[in-house]
């Protein structure tokens, strides 16, 4: 079994910056792919960020140039540095890691979700 530990999060106003970081413990033997997924109310869970084992990231149109995520790889951590936050970033934000266990299978597994919250 897999953990993802996700911290951060909070309430911030428009046009700040807020940090979040997810660390995966537990039955791992490698991780694919770890990012980061959104859902604000009444509204279905997106694609916020992802990033590979080799570097290759890839972000929502909505946050490009705002947010970074980044990944310890030797800590099995990702970490999500959001800029020039709009009150339409306020969402729980949910950590995602692509597992490989010691059996080779190839899992997904989530964080509990942190809240973001933008005042305007």
């Amino acid at each position: 079994q897999v953990q993802l530990v996700e911290s951060g999060g909070g309430l911030v106003q428009a046009g700040g910056s807020l940090g979040l970081s997810c660390a995966a413990s537990g039955s791992i033997f490698s991780i694919n792919a770890m990012g980061w997924y959104r859902q604000a109310p009444g509204k279905q869970r997106e694609l916020v960020a992802a990033v590979t084992s080799g570097g290759y990231t890839n972000y929502a149109d909505s946050v490009k140039g705002r947010f970074t995520i980044s990944r310890d790889n030797a800590k099995n951590t990702v970490y999500l540095q959001m800029g020039s936050l709009k009150p339409e970033d306020t969402a729980v934000y949910y950590c995602n890691a692509l597992v490989f266990d010691f059996n080779d299978d190839l899992k997904t597994y989530w964080g509990q979700g942190t809240q973001v919250t933008v005042s305007s």
